[in-house]
């Protein structure tokens, strides 16, 4: 494992109580910073709490409600004194089937989590990083966002709406010392695998040329290189991460 610095810094991640949030938060703290994490089931954080040990703290959070964001961040900052790094990982995939089968409460709650729960936490943690002039911000988004996946579309849209608001974002803080990047991974064996069929699942792979899923520690990785301060050319940007999937 290359050593990154992240010394000193500290670190909100959303969805950090398992799959690549956690790998994540790993990582970052293998690198000297300290995390916070932000996720809905109270056992889960707990456990992750207690795996990643006395550089991690945890706060259940509802990201789809902007005030359960807002009272976390206060939280965070009472806590940890500052929010230098802010990943958004946490995502659901909603069913698989067509657009015109979609359930109108699957696609809604999709949308809420995946989209509007990364804008409520952008929103609140950009001016506390303002303050100071210093931030990296990292959107995990995904090659469905740029391709279009059948059977995916709620999931799929999401994604290329995170793409699209990290550019938004990145280029309204260029001049500051915040930088603002996503990565676009190809499917990634997690438990969000549960919420997806068998069909979907093989149909994903038969997409990578590399013919395989990624690994959550190849995208903690890439992901904790953009949350250092060597990243410093680097807004409104996406990096893929697709085994060679994508094209553009």
């Amino acid at each position: 494992m290359n050593q990154l610095d992240l010394n000193g810094r500290h670190a909100v991640i959303t969805g950090g109580a398992g799959g690549i949030g956690m790998a994540i938060a790993k990582r970052i703290i293998a690198s000297g910073g300290t995390v916070t994490l932000w996720d809905l089931p109270p056992e889960a954080l707990s456990a992750a709490v207690s795996e990643l040990g006395p550089k991690a703290k945890g706060i259940q959070v509802n990201v789809t409600e902007h005030h359960s964001v807002a009272a976390a961040v206060k939280q965070t900052v009472q806590q940890a004194g500052n929010i230098d790094v802010l990943v958004n990982s946490a995502g659901i995939t909603g069913p698989n089937t067509k657009v015109w089968d979609y359930p109108v409460e699957a696609w809604q709650q999709v949308m809420q989590v995946n989209l509007n729960g990364l804008f409520y936490c952008c929103r609140e943690v950009v001016p506390i990083m303002q303050s100071r002039n210093y931030g990296r911000i990292v959107n995990l988004a995904s090659v469905a966002g740029k391709e279009g996946n059948p059977n995916a579309s709620a999931y799929s849209a999401s994604k290329a709406a995170v793409i699209a608001l990290t550019k938004s974002l990145g280029k309204e803080l260029a001049n500051t010392g915040i930088c603002v990047n996503c990565v676009t991974p190809a499917a990634v064996k997690t438990a969000m695998f549960d919420q997806m069929t068998a069909e979907h699942i093989q149909f994903m792979l038969s997409k990578i040329p590399m013919g395989r899923f990624g690994e959550v520690d190849e995208i903690a990785a890439m992901v904790a290189w953009l949350c250092t301060e060597e990243c410093s050319f680097s807004t409104g940007a996406t990096f893929d991460l697709s085994g060679g999937r994508a094209t553009y």
